[in-house]
């Protein structure tokens, strides 16, 4: 028998785990993780940042519900391949 788990429009329910889709420690963290929790909601994906900017050193987190993780990591890799296209594009145009 499986719980049912509680959904709504504007996220995940109360009762549904939130699990990680990304983790850094690195001095951008926080900025990559905005970007990242940009392009998931841009797809509907409800995100949230877990991390502390007053100590920069300390891993930040993008957090998705679990049932969208593969969704979420989908998002993310086509985001990627689109931002790496662009540039390939972009650098082919001024060796022209």
């Amino acid at each position: 028998m499986t719980k049912d788990l509680k959904r709504t429009d504007a996220g995940p329910g109360i009762d549904e785990s939130m699990v990680a889709v990304f983790s850094s420690s690195n001095h951008d963290a926080e900025m990559e993780a905005a970007a990242i929790q940009g392009v998931l909601e841009s797809n509907e994906i409800p995100a949230m940042i877990v991390g502390s900017h007053m100590i920069p050193s300390l891993e930040v987190q993008v957090q998705v519900p679990e049932h969208m993780l593969a969704q979420a990591r989908l998002a993310i890799r086509d985001a990627r391949d689109g931002g790496r296209q662009a540039a390939s594009e972009a650098e082919a145009e001024t060796e022209e």
